[in-house]
């Protein structure tokens, strides 16, 4: 379909493409990755036909069209409505729409044959394009990409950039080109919206070229992954996973080579140094200099996997609560974020806050630090000391500053070398250090801020979206840091590699409540979609155990009572009926041991009570009742929901 042959391009004097060749193929699923800077977006462009590469060619069958995303088009604005923006995409379609208006408007008002024949030529051509469902495909894509039905009739103007970008995505799939390419899709994305894209790509008939570092969502959408690296396109048969062990397995092959050339190199050099001054050698000294002078270089192998040797620490250990919520509520205007909830978090809580766009963790990253107000009670424990990392505050660092002046600024008391040693964990080495704020680009920027965040010596991170515009190695920097990092910690990711790696706990928010799974992002995965199946089983049970309507035949079965999950049998309707009454019984117990529970931890957080010993004891024991008596009176609620799931035939 597409064949680039010998490609070269040039900025000014360093070539970011040598002679890279890659044919791609129908309906092959590319995933093009590569560190910052080594021109992954540039190659869409030149395939694009935007740029024109230096040497070598792009060809493309006469067939093939192109659909291109990138961040570009979060500039774009317009005053018609986003269905109507997305609609584009179905050019003929529309220009059919409008011909048919025009011509019963002039049948309206002159009526001829003529007309008729018109019109039943167009309607022909509308409908085996699909012309009377263009308008319902185009509201479903946007919708699955998480518009709500009342956002669909806005202007775009009145959208962000990142919704905006939504909208050009949906057109893009809307026109179903041979070729899709996307540039970092899932940076203006939530995680429903993603995990939506990702299931549209993969059924997706034409060919996708994805540029991304998310690492699940190539994984889940790509059967090729393409390394640009050292001017190259490296070709790996196989997804994200499939290339870190493949590329294992060839940088051990070319180190063993190296280090076997490395050494012939030694030897001949040896020889060439001890028998240069002799005639009686000089044939073969020749031969051996010739020799080196034509060997073809192997590459030494690069590490790209930086580690961080960096212990990141703080002086002030804090309490063992480190904030609490308390019938807290917050709403703009209609939109109400938050409702009556309470919730808590204890030293050592390394959380992820995910979610759909739009439901307030930002918000609620703000009600955490104190700059949002809210009705109810936020408490921070005691010696709790914090800092905040969000996007905005790129615009926070002094472009003026270099970076070891920058980071000085954020913890005075570091010497040079230490600061060297941050920022090398980082990625910025040697004279990098002394580069100005002002000439890097977004990504150094974040990785920047994120140092000053974990040079701050806070015991306490508010962390939104650290990894937007880091690359691979930088998001595998920062699990790293976070992961030897000893205080607490809230982070608001999309990546859920990235989540999966360094949460311990997630919080969600639903119903307007912040609620809490206390694992991690995987296991939080497999419950989401075991409690959706059980929430089908239960709205399946009710509707089967509603009355019969009247005049209905009865159906009767002998299996064990039961017919199409209804309970029949007069012995299994008691058994049911008592085991619901437990249930209602038992939530209520539940209810009162938790408001119990939450009332001591607030005592257990009051400094105070750590100056008389036997009134801490005294608690303790009472806190360590409540929840042993909580565990069993949730595991009999448990027990009782499995039974009532039986009896309704699940």
């Amino acid at each position: 379909m597409i064949a680039i042959t010998n490609l070269s391009y040039f900025l000014g004097d360093r070539a970011l493409y040598d002679g890279a060749s890659l044919h791609i193929k129908p309906k092959q699923k590319i995933g093009l990755i590569g560190l910052n800077g080594t021109g992954k977006s540039t190659l869409l462009r030149m395939i694009n036909g935007e740029f024109q590469p230096d040497g070598g060619h792009i060809s493309k069958s006469g067939d093939c069209t192109i659909g291109f995303l990138n961040q570009d088009l979060l500039s774009y604005q317009s005053d018609d409505s986003i269905l109507s923006v997305a609609m584009q995409a179905f050019e003929r379609q529309n220009l059919l729409q409008v011909q048919m208006d025009k011509i019963l408007y002039d049948m309206e008002h002159n009526y001829t044959d003529a007309l008729v024949d018109k019109l039943a030529r167009v309607q022909e051509e509308f409908e085996a394009l699909d012309g009377y469902t263009v308008q319902s495909k185009a509201e479903a894509i946007l919708e699955g990409l998480g518009f709500v039905t009342d956002d669909l009739h806005r202007p775009l103007r009145l959208f962000s950039g990142g919704w905006r970008m939504r909208v050009m995505l949906a057109k893009l799939l809307l026109q179903k080109p041979s070729l899709l390419m996307l540039d970092e899709p899932t940076n203006h994305l939530d995680l429903p919206s993603i995990q939506w894209v990702e299931k549209y790509v993969q059924s997706y008939e034409g060919a996708v070229i994805v540029v991304s570092h998310d690492r699940q969502f190539l994984d889940n959408t790509i059967d090729t992954t393409v390394e640009v690296a050292g001017g190259k396109l490296n070709y790996y048969a196989g997804n994200y996973s499939y290339y870190l062990e493949e590329k294992e397995q060839r940088n051990d092959i070319q180190r063993g080579a190296y280090e076997n050339q490395q050494a012939k190199i030694r030897q001949t050099e040896r020889f060439i140094e001890r028998f240069k001054a002799k005639a009686t050698k000089s044939r073969q000294v020749q031969s051996r200099v010739k020799a080196l002078d034509k060997m073809e270089v192997v590459d030494q192998v690069i590490d790209e996997n930086a580690k961080v040797h960096f212990r990141f620490q703080f002086t002030t250990q804090p309490g063992r609560h480190v904030f609490q919520l308390e019938d807290a509520s917050k709403a703009y205007g209609d939109k109400v974020i938050l409702e009556g909830t309470n919730i808590s978090m204890e030293r050592g809580d390394k959380i992820a806050l995910i979610g759909a766009n739009g439901r307030g963790k930002s918000t609620v990253l703000r009600v955490v630090a104190g700059t949002e107000p809210i009705e109810g009670k936020r408490r921070l424990g005691h010696n709790v000391s914090f800092t905040f990392y969000a996007q905005h505050q790129l615009e926070s660092l002094n472009v003026q500053h270099n970076l070891i002046e920058e980071l000085k600024y954020a913890n005075p008391n570091k010497t040079e070398t230490e600061l060297r040693t941050v920022l090398g964990c980082f990625l910025f080495t040697g004279d990098d250090v002394f580069k100005k704020i002002k000439v890097l680009s977004g990504g150094e920027k974040s990785r920047v801020a994120l140092a000053k965040v974990l040079l701050s010596q806070a015991n306490f991170l508010l962390l939104d979206e650290p990894t937007n515009h880091l690359d691979m190695q930088s998001v595998n920097i920062l699990i790293q840091a976070l992961q030897q990092y000893e205080g607490s910690y809230i982070v608001v990711s999309h990546d859920r590699y990235f989540v999966e790696n360094i949460a311990n706990k997630i919080w969600y928010i639903e119903d307007h409540e912040i609620k809490e799974y206390p694992g991690t992002y995987q296991e939080y995965e497999i419950w989401v979609e075991e409690r959706g199946l059980q929430s089908a089983v239960s709205d399946k049970a009710v509707v089967s155990s509603a009355p019969p309507q009247k005049n209905a035949p009865a159906t009767t079965n002998q299996n064990n009572g039961k017919s199409n999950g209804k309970v029949t049998s007069n012995e299994d309707a008691q058994k049911l009926k008592k085991a619901r009454k437990q249930i209602e019984d038992l939530e209520d117990t539940i209810n009162n041991l938790e408001i119990r529970k939450t009332e001591t931890e607030a005592k257990l957080a009051d400094p105070k009570i750590y100056n008389d010993s036997v009134a801490l004891a005294e608690i303790n024991r009472f806190y360590t009742d409540v929840k042993q008596k909580l565990d069993r009176t949730t595991e009999d609620w448990e027990n009782l929901m499995m039974e009532v799931e039986e009896l309704t035939g699940k």
